[in-house]
């Protein structure tokens, strides 16, 4: 979307960051100063808090956020969810996705720069410690290009400790929400030779974000991040994104404080916007990939219109129909089939949540076992149980047959399962031959803990086919008659 129709688009062939020859232009951005940077501030602080901090936040005994490959075991918000429970992670994974393709349809990429963790650490944190020890962008760019002496080496060796020092503590909690915070613990205060895998583990996640923020930054979202790219279908002439006021910028040029806007538009083309710019792009070329909406170039212009005494907002959270056309925001068809799906999505994970059991059971008939038939004309069949106890508290189960009539008895120690943990065990079940119909029955049992039935499992049941019964009770009655 340009911003103006005699504008080129040129500048979409190529990314700001690469030049003619395929090299990267290394980015030193000028540090934002304005009202909009300290919100971003504030958000990111509270975030930064929130990431360190949730692993060692436990509700009810489990932590707040795990993600236990290893024991495959995941805890949302203090709830357990195992491998059964993965439809639910795929249907609430669906439900974000379609929640910011409509909130990228309706206000651009308010995510990427406001919230995205790669976003909040490389100028939150990474750049502001480069700003405290080169200085501003001008001077980071002399002192990459100047000789080596004694100050640009400690500085420079400063920045990358200090960078794979923020870099390991990363790493660290990253995989808190893996392993957990007292594995973590272990690991770090233990010798290493006894956690060769979950250092390696750990060197591997830092190395990782180190290569990110002090090498890779602003190319993981120009070149990694699929988003920039979705925007082209995702965005259109009435979405919100970070624009230039053509209409009003138009055309361009310097002037002396204090003159009237005319001939001029009110861009006086000082660059403040594309200075301060994280990815090196201009903003007055229209909306691009590379712009994270981070709101540096509004805070830049913003002070910039303040010092000509002219009204702020020539850069600005606008659509291009509201530039071009003067309109609203609207809402358009598109979001509303967005809602819809988004809805429909909420809503199917609000009911499997209702529906989610406190105990996960599986029951097969025991392999290479075959019915017994009891000489009172009883059927038995031997099965395994294997039960997930999903709450924090020990639970004692028993199971019941709820049909066809018979009985179910647990073979050994009763069915005691510890809290999140598996149990299994092995029952059998009794069937009098008059209550099956079929050679290969259904049957329904319950899991029952204090009276309460918490599962309902089915299996099948073997035995003695019916029909084959019938045919020799009448063979024998046929024989007896004969006699």
């Amino acid at each position: 979307m340009s911003d103006s129709p005699d504008k080129s688009d040129a500048f979409r062939d190529s990314l700001a960051t690469i030049d003619q020859r395929g090299h990267r232009k290394w980015v030193y951005p000028t540090q934002p100063v304005g009202p909009l940077y300290r919100w971003r501030t504030a958000v990111a602080m509270v975030l930064l808090t929130f990431l360190f901090g949730a692993p060692f936040i436990r509700v009810g005994g489990n932590p707040l956020l795990q993600i236990d490959l290893l024991n495959r075991k995941f805890f949302i918000f203090g709830a357990v969810f195992w491998p059964q429970d993965f439809y639910i992670f795929v249907l609430s994974t669906i439900a974000l996705v379609v929640l910011i393709i409509l909130f990228t349809a309706a206000f651009g990429r308010l995510f990427c720069g406001w919230i995205c963790p790669q976003t909040i650490f490389m100028e939150m944190v990474f750049r502001r410690i480069e700003y405290w020890l080169e200085g501003n962008g001008p001077r980071q760019r002399e002192l990459a290009h100047s000789p080596w002496t004694a100050n640009k080496l400690v500085r420079k060796t400063a920045k990358q400790a200090i960078f794979f020092g923020l870099s390991f503590l990363i790493g660290n909690t990253f995989l808190a929400y893996i392993i957990g915070t007292k594995q973590l613990l272990a690991i770090v205060t233990d010798s290493p030779l006894n956690h060769l895998t979950g250092l390696t583990a750990m060197l591997l996640f830092s190395g990782a974000f180190y290569f990110v923020f002090a090498w890779f930054r602003e190319q993981a979202c120009t070149l990694v991040c699929p988003y920039g790219r979705l925007q082209s279908v995702l965005l259109d002439n009435n979405s919100v994104v970070i624009a230039y006021d053509f209409k009003r910028g138009e055309p361009r040029g310097p002037v002396m404080r204090g003159r009237e806007r005319a001939p001029n538009g009110d861009c006086i083309d000082c660059l403040a916007c594309v200075r301060v710019c994280p990815t090196g792009i201009d903003i007055r070329n229209g909306t691009q990939l590379e712009c994270v909406n981070c709101t540096a170039c509004i805070d830049a212009c913003n002070r910039v219109m303040a010092r000509m005494k002219w009204r702020p907002g020539l850069i600005r959270y606008a659509s291009y129909n509201s530039i071009a056309l003067g309109q609203k925001l609207r809402f358009t068809p598109r979001m509303g089939i967005y809602t819809a799906v988004l809805l429909i999505l909420v809503a199917s994970i609000g009911f499997f949540m209702s529906q989610r059991s406190q105990v996960e059971t599986t029951i097969l008939r025991t392999t290479g076992s075959l019915y017994q038939l009891l000489d009172n004309g009883v059927v038995r069949n031997l099965y395994t149980v294997s039960i997930a106890n999903k709450t924090s508290d020990t639970m004692k189960l028993d199971l019941r047959l709820k049909s066809p009539a018979g009985q179910a008895t647990v073979v050994g120690p009763a069915l005691v399962v510890p809290p999140q943990g598996l149990k299994e065990s092995i029952f059998t079940v009794e069937i009098p031959r008059t209550n099956l119909f079929a050679a290969n029955s259904g049957i329904v049992i319950d899991v029952i803990s204090d009276g309460k039935v918490l599962d309902e499992v089915r299996s099948t049941f073997d035995g003695p086919d019916p029909r084959k019964h019938e045919e020799q009770k009448e063979h024998e009655e046929h024989e007896s008659k004969e006699k």
